[in-house]
C-alpha cells in the first residue's frame, strides 16, 4: 500500500507529521508491517525525535546551524554551487548527513513509536517550500 504526504513548509525548522502518518496507517487495515516513509528532495530529510519539548527541536536547528553555517558565512567560502542562495548547498549538506528515509515497524495498526518519539520533516532551506514524503506500508 502507497501513499504520499505534503508538508508545507515556512523556513528551516522541523515539521512534525506524525498524526497524519498514525492516521493513514490506522486507515489502512493493516494490522502489522513495516512502514517506509521517503522524502523526495534533496534539501530536506527525515527525522525521528522527541515531540515532548520544543527545546529540542529549537537545539537541534541551532547546533546544524552551527555545523553547517551559511553559504555566505566566511567559514564556508570553499563553496562552489552558490547560485541558488546562501541557504542551498547548506541544505544539501544537512541533507546528505540527515536521513532521508525512515522505517517504522506497525503492530495493531499503529506505528511502534515510543513515548516522546515523533516523525518530522526537517526543513533546510529558508523560504516556505511544498515538500513530499512518499510511504509505503508492507504488510507481513
Amino acid at each position: 500500500m502507497q501513499s504520499s504526504f505534503t508538508i508545507e513548509t515556512n523556513g528551516q525548522g522541523l515539521y512534525e507529521f506524525t498524526r497524519e502518518v498514525t492516521a493513514w496507517v490506522a486507515a489502512s487495515g493493516v494490522d502489522a508491517g513495516l512502514l517506509t516513509l521517503f522524502i523526495r528532495h534533496t534539501s530536506a530529510s527525515l527525522l525521528i525525535q522527541e515531540n515532548a519539548d520544543p527545546d529540542v527541536q529549537r537545539d537541534l536547528r541551532a547546533w546544524f546551524g552551527r555545523l553547517v553555517p551559511p553559504g555566505d558565512d566566511p567559514a564556508m567560502a570553499y563553496l562552489r554551487h552558490t547560485i541558488e542562495g546562501p541557504d542551498d548547498m547548506p541544505a544539501h549538506i544537512k541533507a546528505a548527513m540527515m536521513p532521508v528515509s525512515l522505517s517504522i515497524p506497525v503492530s495493531g495498526g499503529h506505528p511502534l513509536l515510543g513515548t516522546w518519539q515523533g516523525i518530522y520533516l526537517f526543513e533546510h532551506r529558508d523560504a516556505p517550500h511544498r515538500r513530499t514524503v512518499a510511504a509505503h506500508l508492507l504488510t507481513t
